[in-house]
């Protein structure tokens, strides 16, 4: 639990008497009570009016409350913004675990006025309201008074020549003036009023004026009527005016749902006075912007334009035609799967299988076909698939049509055996992407095949510690030698992978191309890292861990043994969050010793304050991070870089170069993120909770766990140095 209050004078006190007065004289006449729970976009409850004086502020954020996953949340009163009152400084930060669980109180004085309070944990700005806050001793029971003055050049008849303007004036001596507004004419709108009026269109016009205070008393109405006249002037020449019609059109022309007619008018004269429209034989209306026409059917849309002299341009008109839109395709494509090859008596295919997928759709049309081995990341889908290793395999398929709608995953299993004597690829690397990449550089020529039946990718071995650039040339120069003259790739695509070696720096000093385990799945490597907060991880037989199912609340697991500056970070992760929820986790980089901050009471809340983390979040909806976001600083957007089906692994990696962040997911760069400053360290958001004001250059690594129901699994850790 954090509590920030200011001196005794920040709450109206400039005395501060001894301890036993000051208990006795902080006995508050009222008590304001904020509740929070899961939500994060929400207080739960909340007081929406004080009256002046002492109060007693609760805040609490507990199990009582509806707190299940143990997320903190603050009450922060904002003093920097001028329009709200800024006397009352208050940072409470409140978790179900904390000493006083979740349930804290703080004693302030209020002033009349309005509060601007928030929570002040990044991602969660929407958690605000106002507190209005009234006179304490009596109740304000009296409007506001108003008046109005109408100014500008007057004819002798009193009309205002050319333009006129309009200023309003409220005093409230009672809790003051909240909010003033205006209408035009009989029945506008009203408006809020921020600065004078001003009426340029010839002809007779009413101002409404109105006010109310922070009582919630409201003035009545009042008007001011004047006229306004046109300069002197030999204008004779009426208006040029002109429509335009806009909107989606099917093949013959027609518009789809809706049609929005645009008039313009212009006049070099004494200038435009009115623009006026009308639907068919309907009667005239102001036009005051773009008209859209919604009702299906043929329409006949006529408008005219006068201008200050009195000039009235011709009637003009557009047709078009308007017609429902087709029925939407909310329908996904069928996709299946066939296997093929050569079997023995126990089903199991020898040598290799083939699969071959096919999807169909009649709707749309099918869009994209994709699949994902083994649960691997999906690649689209052109040709049959070949698997010759041998062993255990599941394949998955999805199709997604033109209008967007993807297929629930279809799976089929089958056996690769051995058979004929025909081994199975004997590959230094497993890598199937589409293209060939080295290093980080795609070269766009296809990952093919080769006759010894490993892909290109795997025969390159960039993942290899190599001592130096010049032998990494000269492995590479000799395989796709062998590649030319087995004619797998041409002359032209010798020479781009040819160059994209050169271009990946593997090898050099800093750059030797080799990416270290810190996690390979084995309970040695698992011990290496260290758990503080809430939440547990757990290693599983398969090579990889999980989170969040043993234990809850908010923690981290993380790499203690060395600090890292410029790097590449590579890792797989898959949502496994029950049900139909979506876990929320994240991986932290660059913070500082968690040990090394003894005024944070919880040490995997320096993670979060001093070091970025890389958000991993899958959900379509909800919260305004996702995939890839650096959270509280950078957002990918709604849904992110997309989102994969639950228990599906994705590839991830982090490059951080300088202060310049790279994130790619399934071998795609979804976000780049640039932190201005210094050598040492960088300047943090200024709302970033009890930040010392940096964002170092080095730092450690870490994986979030956030609750029991935010599970998730992690596997194949790795990191280069750059």
């Amino acid at each position: 639990m954090a509590l920030g209050l200011d001196s005794p004078a920040a709450y109206g006190r400039t005395d501060e008497p001894a301890a036993t007065e000051q208990v006795a004289d902080q006995a508050a006449d009222q008590m304001l009570t904020w509740t929070a729970g899961d939500p994060i976009d929400r207080y739960l409850s909340f007081p929406t009016t004080a009256v002046a004086g002492k109060a007693t502020i609760v805040f609490e954020n507990s199990k009582a409350t509806g707190n299940t996953t143990g997320m903190p949340h603050t009450l922060t009163f904002d003093v920097s913004d001028p329009e709200y009152n800024n006397d009352v400084r208050l940072n409470i930060l409140a978790n179900p675990n904390d000493d006083q669980g979740g349930k804290h109180t703080a004693e302030v004085t209020l002033t009349p006025g309005r509060y601007l309070y928030h929570c002040t944990i990044p991602g969660h700005g929407q958690m605000q309201g106002i507190l209005t806050v009234t006179e304490g001793g009596g109740e304000d029971t009296t409007a506001p008074e108003t008046s109005a003055r109408v100014e500008g050049e007057k004819n002798p008849d009193g009309a205002y020549i050319g333009y006129a303007t309009v200023t309003v004036s409220a005093t409230d001596a009672g809790s003051g003036v909240d909010k003033v507004e205006y209408a035009v004419g009989t029945d506008g709108a009203w408006q809020p009023y921020t600065a004078p009026v001003m009426v340029h269109e010839v002809g007779t016009h009413k101002i409404r004026y109105r006010a109310a205070d922070k009582a919630g008393n409201a003035a009545a109405e009042k008007a001011v009527d004047f006229g306004v006249v046109a300069p002197p002037t030999d204008d004779k020449t009426p208006p040029e005016t002109s429509a335009t019609v806009s909107g989606e059109k099917n093949e013959q022309g027609q518009y789809l749902d809706m049609a929005t007619v645009t008039v313009t008018a212009s006049d070099t004269g004494s200038g435009v006075n009115t623009i006026e429209y009308a639907l068919g034989s309907g009667a005239w209306q102001p036009y005051s912007g773009p008209v859209m026409v919604h009702e299906v059917g043929t329409h006949h849309v006529r408008y005219r334009a006068t201008d200050k002299a009195g000039n009235a341009a011709p009637e003009k008109a557009v047709d078009f035609t308007v017609v429902a839109p087709p029925a939407e395709d909310r329908t996904p494509p069928v996709s299946s799967a066939a296997v093929s090859g050569e079997t023995n008596s126990d089903g199991a295919y020898i040598t290799s299988a083939k699969v071959t997928v096919t999807a169909s759709d009649t709707g749309s049309g099918v869009d994209k076909v994709e699949y994902s081995l083994d649960g691997g990341p999906y690649l689209v889908y052109t040709t049959p698939v070949l698997v010759d290793r041998v062993g255990r395999h599941t394949f998955a398929h999805r199709a997604t049509d033109k209008a967007g709608n993807t297929s629930v995953a279809g799976q089929t299993a089958f056996t690769v055996a051995e058979g004929g004597g025909v081994p199975a690829p004997n590959c230094p690397e497993w890598d199937e992407r589409l293209t060939v990449i080295v290093g980080t550089v795609d070269t766009g020529v296809p990952n093919r095949i080769t006759r010894n039946r490993c892909t290109i990718n795997e025969l390159i071995e960039d993942e290899k510690e190599w001592t130096s650039h010049a032998l990494f040339l000269k492995h590479v120069d000799k395989v796709i030698d062998k590649l030319l003259s087995d004619a797998v790739i041409d002359q032209r695509e010798h020479r781009k992978i040819y160059r994209a070696a050169k271009q990946s720096g593997i090898g050099k000093p800093g750059q030797t191309g080799g990416y270290r385990d810190v996690f390979d799945g084995t309970q040695k490597s698992f011990d290496r890292w260290r758990h503080v907060g809430g939440g547990s991880f757990g290693l599983n037989a398969d090579g990889s861990m999980t989170s969040g199912t043993t234990k809850g609340g908010l923690g981290m697991l993380w790499f203690p043994e060395r600090k890292y500056e410029d790097f590449s970070l590579k890792l797989q992760w898959r949502d496994d969050a029950p049900g139909s929820g979506h876990a929320n986790s994240g991986v932290f980089v660059r913070f500082p010793q968690v040990h090394d901050h003894p005024e944070e009471a919880r040490p995997e809340w320096v993670a979060i304050k001093y070091g970025h983390e890389v958000q991993v979040l899958d959900r379509p909806d909800g919260d305004m991070y996702k995939t890839g976001s650096v959270y509280g600083f950078d957002r990918v957007g709604l849904g992110g870089a997309g989102v994969t089906p639950k228990g599906t692994w994705n590839d991830y990696e982090i490059r951080v170069v300088g202060q310049h962040y790279s994130v790619f997911r399934n071998g795609v760069l979804i976000n780049e993120f640039d932190n201005a400053g210094g050598q040492d360290f960088v300047p943090a958001r200024a709302d970033d909770p009890g930040t010392d004001g940096r964002r170092f250059a080095s730092g450690y690594i870490g994986l979030q766990v956030h609750g029991t129901t935010d599970v998730i699994s992690y596997r194949n850790i790795r990191i280069k140095e750059l």
